[in-house]
């Protein structure tokens, strides 16, 4: 006979069919490639078993280095930036007054524009002769400054535009966190006295706590995977000042077609990712329980 169990079941089966046919089997055909030496611009080329020669490649690549590298400074302090930031607006726009909701609408604009659109705006007004913020900066008496084309300005461009992008989106977060908050809580601290700072840093924060750990998680995890708007504003240049992680796998494998290497580069990558989910939630299973 069957049972309630038995017919969620059988609803989950179209969704585990899409997932095998788009998800698993791709992934494990990316785990054969691999441990295979294939050049697919090669006319005829066949792949040629190595074993883990491409993982162990990885060692001695210095321009892997580099990227890592990038990538690490790139994600934390994005983050960094994003969650002060966010935390600082979400405790001025998180009343309920008329100007806090249309302050927390326009704030949602630069969230829900596509990356590319993003990025495209952005290298734009970044150009050093027709951009306008070098237009700007000369009506100051300014000098222009070449913010793409050198590899600090380049890679400080780069972050500014992540954190502008994303800071709404921790925003709207802390600003649900903090409605969430019982208001009894506050009123008890000010009736004893308490100063807004004291509430914030003895009330607010150990509340918040959790929730800042989640947007950490989830944002460092985002920040590593970082590819669109590095693609459409630099390309990864000037030389590799900007160049991330998926921008390198990127170009292993549809720029220079070593997809054997970009296998195993991105298989590293998901598992290092993997890794760093799991010390996250560990660690917010031991908040929880403090």
């Amino acid at each position: 006979m069957l049972t309630d169990k038995h017919i969620s079941w059988f609803f989950l089966i179209p969704t585990f069919v899409v997932l095998t046919i788009t998800a698993f089997i791709p992934l494990l055909y990316s785990l054969w490639l691999s441990m295979h030496r294939y050049k697919i611009n090669i006319p005829n080329a066949q792949p040629f078993f190595i074993g883990l020669e491409n993982y162990f490649a990885m060692f001695e690549d210095v321009l892997l280095r580099r990227s890592t590298m990038n990538t690490i400074v790139f994600a934390i302090i994005t983050v960094i930036l994003e969650v002060c930031l966010g935390l600082i607006i979400a405790m001025l726009v998180s009343s309920d007054n008329e100007w806090a909701r249309w302050l927390r609408a326009i704030l949602l604009v630069p969230m829900i524009m596509a990356p590319v659109a993003s990025g495209t705006l952005w290298r734009m007004m970044l150009d050093r002769t027709t951009g306008i913020v070098n237009y700007l900066m000369q009506c100051l008496g300014l000098p222009a400054v070449p913010w793409l084309s050198q590899p600090l300005t380049a890679l400080i461009s780069i972050i500014f535009v992540d954190v502008w992008r994303m800071t709404p989106w921790v925003v709207i977060i802390l600003v649900s966190a903090l409605k969430a908050i019982p208001i009894s809580y506050i009123e008890a601290a000010s009736i004893d006295g308490a100063s807004p700072f004291k509430i914030f840093t003895k009330i607010l924060c150990p509340l918040l706590k959790p929730i800042i750990i989640i947007i950490f998680m989830i944002r460092l995890v985002d920040a590593f995977k970082v590819f669109d708007i590095v693609y459409v504003m630099t390309g990864g240049g000037p030389g590799m000042a900007t160049e991330m992680l998926p921008n390198f796998i990127y170009n292993q494998g549809l720029r220079y077609f070593n997809v054997g290497y970009a296998a195993a580069l991105a298989w590293t990558f998901i598992l290092v990712i993997a890794l760093l989910i799991y010390i996250f939630i560990q660690y917010r299973v031991k908040v929880r329980t403090w």
